[in-house]
């Protein structure tokens, strides 16, 4: 399966960084490249359940392909789910299914980094993606 456009991009710069420092900076620039969500969108119903963090998740169907948008109240957060929504913006449910999400952050040289708590979270967010495109 290839990656789309913008997971192309993600992990190209972040293969290309040298260190933790630089692709913890990175992360943040992800986080920031977030589109905000409404505060009509930050309820009850689209909370992610299973993170530490306050995560958002939105799902939306077009032409047969998924587009995500997301929030958290943590930056490192907004940072991972910046990069998760790259991986699979524009994917089909099918291909949403095969998303190794620990070989794509170990892809990304993040995954030595993930804490047991943040894998979690993120686990949770994508477990959430298959259940809106159920």
């Amino acid at each position: 399966m290839s990656l789309p456009a913008e997971a192309a991009a993600a992990l190209q710069i972040f293969q290309d960084a040298s260190g933790w420092e630089q692709r913890a900076r990175l992360l943040m620039q992800w986080g920031e490249h977030l589109p905000p969500l409404s505060e009509a969108d930050k309820c009850e119903a689209n909370l992610v359940h299973g993170c530490e963090s306050q995560v958002w998740l939105v799902g939306r169907l077009h032409d047969g392909h998924w587009q995500f948008s997301a929030s958290s109240d943590a930056r490192l957060i907004r940072g991972l789910v910046a990069l998760l929504l790259a991986r699979v913006n524009g994917l089909s449910a099918e291909e949403l299914q095969q998303v190794d999400l620990p070989g794509w952050f170990n892809q990304l040289g993040l995954s030595r980094q993930l804490s047991p708590s943040r894998s979690n979270g993120l686990n949770a967010v994508l477990k959430r993606m298959f259940e809106l495109t159920q």
